[in-house]
């Protein structure tokens, strides 16, 4: 990847953060963290993958309002960008932190149960 395209997706990673937050009312759309961003290096399509926290019904809800906000996303980035292709917005969920909390609690659980075991084997 070149070094415009990392200058690019960084700048739509803040620019789209910064749209969700603040300039979109949908109420569908709760508190969504950008994770990152890939583009192609012709710089026309970039799938970009969001996070949010919270049960199934609000991340499908969520998602259902972003998608319903593309046009208008695109519009604001091409006004704040100087771009001369605004690319085609592809949004993706991210579970990976929900992955890795449940891996973190996992972990957790397994060294509490080795810690457990080796105070009992020593008791006896």
């Amino acid at each position: 990847m070149g070094i415009r395209s990392e200058r690019v997706e960084g700048q739509l990673k803040k620019e789209i953060s910064k749209i969700l937050q603040e300039d979109i009312k949908d109420p569908r759309i709760g508190f969504v963290t950008i994770t990152r961003i890939d583009i192609t290096g012709d710089l026309r399509y970039a799938r970009i993958y969001f996070s949010i926290l919270g049960d199934d019904n609000a991340k499908e809800e969520s998602l259902a309002g972003i998608k319903s906000s593309i046009g208008f996303i695109r519009k604001l980035i091409a006004e704040r960008m100087n771009l001369r292709y605004v690319p085609e917005f592809y949004f993706k969920l991210d579970n990976s932190i929900e992955y890795s909390i449940s891996l973190e609690k996992t972990f957790e659980r397994i060294k509490h149960e080795h810690k457990d075991s080796q105070t009992g084997d020593k008791e006896v």
